[in-house]
């Protein structure tokens, strides 16, 4: 689903003079209508399609009237590449501020998938303005906000942009605060936790909550999944709303994936017991089942089946890809222990070449190639640019690395080898952020039936690391006395008091949380529990 879908569908289109729609691409368009309007993002290579479409219009002595409505904003690089073309004066251009759209309750997306591609890997900074544009409008409407937090580089360069806006335009602001804290979270900065990136790769950690796996194995676009076949149970496909007002969803969208299969037992029980009241009715009570309840029951009944189908593919899937121990490998690598066994299990999935956790541990270019093939070749130094796997650059093998260390290195001191495996690649400053945050909990036997902190959205290994700056700012009302983990993260962080007074102690504190590159489901669950757990700020995480 796109986001035009969720604000205007064909009939919607159709109802407004719409003749037919079709989707951008390198080729003409058999149509008679007189007039093409296209709707489109700002990139070079669809203004470029457009600009051959009506030059071969005008080859053919074809007269039409040509619009391109670029959204969320225009940029100069596409009027230009319309000038180079010799089409400037034969199109029209207008620009749609499409600047949030809400996915749910607690969900709001600016859908831009450009963004992080975009500005950490190309540098290019063309979508701050944009970014600040949102938050400008969120003044605008929620009132001014009390404090606004950020840290990294780009989350600056955001919040100068919004509050240049707010110097330079005329604002109205709709009654009192409503949000009292802002937070800009830049993923340029958690590059040193390997953990929560999504980038041009999958995550490190995998998601094992049921609405990040979800994601995983089907794709969540614009808050809609399509469920194959085999979830359906029939020859078709089909696209389902994925939000609070799903009441079955709602209720395991947070809940670690081993929960989930009880709980949709559950729900099967009650529904079933909702069914059987209406065993030994009478004609008014069952008139009055059918016209109240029956319509609820039986959509409940759908999404049930659904969801129970989902569990099932998605259970399946995840049993061949040895998804147990991907997580037992996951664990024992940001723990610092098993390394050996650890690299042996990436080693032996490059080998068999299927998706391997490499954000993880040194890499040799050439096994790689030989495995992936040549094909991966700017996917690897994509990643390696942004950070996320570092390149081996001596030719010792891990073998030779232990004969050396062997001296110094006991199953008591495996720290020691933790050090001189990771000497091989970059310094990361994963360990001393961990121990100073305490981001993997050091708990036996994690309780994930009833969770404590946050760690249960990676089943007890591991705490998200956006999730934990936001709760110790949180606590400490500022940055102050986490001066060293801000050193660790590349600084530039910021805090800023604005002008509007907090909402008093009777009124919801909310919090707005904006990431800038994208968030995980799993951060977003993390989130969710934080609010649950401090009682009186429901959260709004913004992303990407």
């Amino acid at each position: 689903m796109s986001p035009l879908d969720r604000i205007a569908n064909v009939s919607t289109l159709k109802q407004h003079e719409v003749d037919k729609l079709y989707k951008v691409e390198h080729k003409p368009i058999v149509s008679t209508a007189e007039q093409l309007c296209f709707l489109i993002r700002p990139r070079i290579q669809t203004v470029t399609w457009i600009c051959d479409l009506v030059n071969y219009d005008k080859a053919l002595g074809r007269v039409r009237r040509y619009k391109i409505i670029f959204t969320p904003q225009k940029f100069f690089a596409c009027e230009s590449v319309l000038e180079e073309r010799g089409v400037f004066g034969d199109v029209s251009c207008d620009q749609w501020d499409f600047n949030l759209l809400p996915v749910d309750d607690d969900i709001i997306s600016l859908e831009l998938p450009e963004f992080f591609t975009d500005t950490f890997l190309a540098g290019d900074q063309r979508w701050v303005r944009t970014v600040g544009s949102s938050l400008h409008l969120l003044h605008s409407l929620f009132g001014p906000f009390s404090k606004v937090y950020g840290i990294g580089r780009i989350a600056k360069m955001v919040y100068e942009s919004f509050r240049m806006q707010l110097q330079t335009e005329e604002t109205r602001t709709k009654g009192d605060a409503q949000i009292e804290n802002v937070f800009i979270i830049d993923r340029e900065d958690d590059s040193v936790c390997l953990c929560d990136r999504r980038g041009p790769g999958d995550p490190f950690c995998s998601q094992v909550v049921y609405e990040g796996l979800v994601d995983d194995v089907f794709r969540i676009k614009c808050g809609c999944v399509e469920f194959s076949p085999d979830v359906t149970a029939s020859d078709k496909s089909v696209k389902v709303m994925l939000n609070s007002q799903d009441k079955v969803f709602s209720e395991i969208r947070n809940e670690h994936f081993s929960n989930v299969f009880g709980f949709l037992s559950q729900k099967a029980r009650t529904l079933q017991t909702s069914y059987d009241k209406r065993r030994g009715m009478d004609i008014k009570q069952m008139k009055t089942f059918v016209s109240g309840e029956l319509k609820g029951l039986k959509q409940e009944h759908r999404l049930l089946s659904l969801h129970i189908g989902a569990s099932e593919a998605m259970m399946k899937r995840k049993t061949k890809q040895d998804f147990q121990e991907l997580l037992r490998t996951e664990h024992s690598m940001l723990e610092g222990f098993e390394l050996r066994e650890c690299i042996s299990f990436i080693e032996d999935h490059i080998n068999r070449q299927v998706p391997a956790p490499l954000c993880s541990a040194p890499y040799r270019r050439r096994e790689l190639q030989t495995s992936y093939g040549f094909d991966h070749l700017l996917t690897f130094s994509s990643l390696k640019t942004l950070g996320l796997v570092q390149e081996q650059q001596t030719a010792e093998t891990l073998s030779a690395m232990e004969t050396r260390v062997g001296r110094l290195v006991n199953d008591r001191t495996a720290g020691k080898l933790t050090e001189a495996i990771s000497s091989l690649a970059k310094k990361s400053n994963f360990r001393a952020l961990s121990r100073k945050l305490h981001l993997v909990p050091k708990v036996e036997d994690y309780d994930l039936h009833v969770p404590k902190d946050m760690a249960y959205v990676f089943s007890g290994a591991y705490v998200p690391l956006s999730c934990r700056l936001i709760e110790q700012v949180l606590d400490r009302e500022s940055w102050s006395g986490m001066e060293e983990v801000t050193r660790l993260l590349n600084g530039h962080e910021f805090n800023v008091t604005g002008s509007a007074s907090s909402p008093g102690a009777d009124s919801q504190r909310r919090v707005l949380v904006l990431f800038l590159g994208g968030c995980t489901f799993s951060e977003i669950a993390a989130l969710r529990f934080l609010a649950r757990e401090k009682g009186q700020m429901p959260f709004r995480p913004g992303t990407q």
